[in-house]
């Protein structure tokens, strides 16, 4: 069992060039995942968007990255990054998840359950400011 920390990048409409150019320098695989294959709920504007993507690379390069819906507020550099914490371990991924979404301060943004791409996920920001991304990994296809 291992539970991976993963920098999950933010931006507004420019994820999938961002995405391809990290892929450019890195290799490995790439996942673009578009909001308009999945009932996101997202505008027609944004279906060409990135709901989620990755760039991994045998190297151990790894990062993901999405465009921030349009019902919520972005100004580059600022709220730039997640931490992504993940793992293919359900039972580990909700004893770390439950354990940060019940500490002092926290803000729950998206309750635990299954999502377009993982069977369980969630998040949060805590008392500190850091926003975390927390799910368990799923195969993707």
């Amino acid at each position: 069992m291992s539970v991976i920390s993963t920098l999950h990048i933010n931006f507004r409409g420019n994820a999938k060039e961002a995405l391809e150019f990290y892929h450019s320098v890195f290799g490995g695989d790439i996942i673009l995942a578009p909001y308009g294959d999945f009932e996101s709920g997202q505008s027609a504007a944004q279906s060409d968007q990135i709901v989620w993507g990755q760039v991994q690379a045998p190297s151990g390069f790894h990062i993901m990255a999405y465009d921030v819906q349009d019902s919520l507020p972005y100004a580059a550099g600022e709220n730039a990054f997640y931490v992504s914490l993940r793992s293919t371990e359900t039972e580990e991924i909700e004893k770390l998840g439950n354990a940060l979404a019940t500490s002092e301060g926290v803000t729950i943004h998206v309750p635990f359950g299954p999502s377009v791409f993982s069977p369980l996920y969630g998040k949060l920001t805590d008392r500190f400011g850091v926003t975390w991304i927390i799910d368990v990994i799923a195969p993707w296809g």
